[in-house]
């Protein structure tokens, strides 16, 4: 059975991203989602996260209602995606090709929004 490796991002909105997120690297040591190749992502045990706070009028997340958004890393999208399927579960893979990997789209049964990420091998 393919499982998820771990969490990949956790997406949020918020009154005031840039400050929200400044609280956050200033008081718990959690690094932003880099801005340049010189930059480390905050470093967890199993594996990076990206962290960000999103404006709370983005549309990334989809329903207006959801206020977060889970990313969790898989070591093969494509065998993720398939056994969600098998199982009834839609996943809306992003066929574009992202630098930092591959992303898929699903939601839970209460609707709340699921990205898979398929990192870019070290």
């Amino acid at each position: 059975m393919e499982k998820v490796t771990g969490i990949g991002g956790f997406f949020f909105r918020a009154k005031d991203p840039n400050r929200l997120a400044e609280w956050y690297r200033a008081h718990l040591g959690i690094d932003l989602i880099p801005t340049d190749a010189d930059q480390e992502p905050w470093q967890q045990a199993g594996g990076p996260t990206a962290f960000s706070p999103f404006p709370e009028d983005t549309e990334y997340f989809g329903d207006p209602q959801k206020a977060w958004m889970m990313n969790f890393r898989v070591r093969d999208l494509d065998k993720m995606v398939t056994q969600l399927s098998a199982a009834g579960i839609a996943a809306q893979v992003d066929h574009e090709a992202y630098p930092h990997g591959r992303f898929a789209r699903l939601h839970d049964p209460e609707g709340n929004p699921i990205e898979l990420w398929e990192p870019v091998p070290a």
